[in-house]
């Protein structure tokens, strides 16, 4: 195990009370977290199979290790501008929990950026702008050595909808 490996072996291990871990990634230079707890691995883009009659964001589907893997591209979950796929893209395998069971679903991001300790009291509500934007998949913002993190709820942001979509597409 290399120096680098040890110190994130070390930093999740290590977590105290009031604190959550955060694996946060980059997307149109901005970073964003999810809870560490719920990424399963981390791998490089390849390719996906598409899917018919599911939404333009959902970019196919992948067999890992015998398990099909919806694919969701937060770029255009986002609406940003798409970008090619380069080198640092990665998809980040995670488990989404919906109201009647478990799934696991990848999330095509630029680039995987660092993992954080976030103390809870730290995490700031996200702003309120009224009716006309939805932040309902922010579960709160912190910042991180002088920057801005955007932390997100995978439950939320991969809702229901989109795996009744994939469910219907893949069965």
């Amino acid at each position: 195990m290399n120096q680098e490996q040890s110190a994130v072996t070390e930093s999740i291990i290590g977590n105290s009370d009031g604190t959550s871990q955060y694996l946060t990634f980059m997307l149109n230079d901005e970073e964003y977290g999810f809870d560490i707890l719920r990424v399963q691995e981390i791998k490089g883009w390849d390719s996906a199979t598409p899917i018919p009659n599911t939404p333009e964001y959902i970019k196919g589907v992948i067999n890992l290790r015998g398990t099909i893997v919806p694919i969701i591209d937060l770029r255009k979950r986002f609406v940003l501008e798409e970008i090619p796929y380069g080198t640092t893209t990665v998809v980040i395998v995670v488990r989404v929990e919906a109201e009647d069971r478990e799934r696991i679903m990848g999330v095509v991001v630029d680039a995987v950026s660092d993992v954080y300790n976030i103390a809870d009291a730290e995490q700031k509500p996200p702003p309120d702008f009224g009716g006309g934007v939805s932040v309902e998949f922010v579960k709160g913002l912190s910042t991180v050595d002088e920057k801005l993190v955007i932390l997100l709820d995978i439950d939320r942001l991969l809702n229901a909808e989109e795996l009744k979509a994939v469910d219907a597409a893949t069965n």
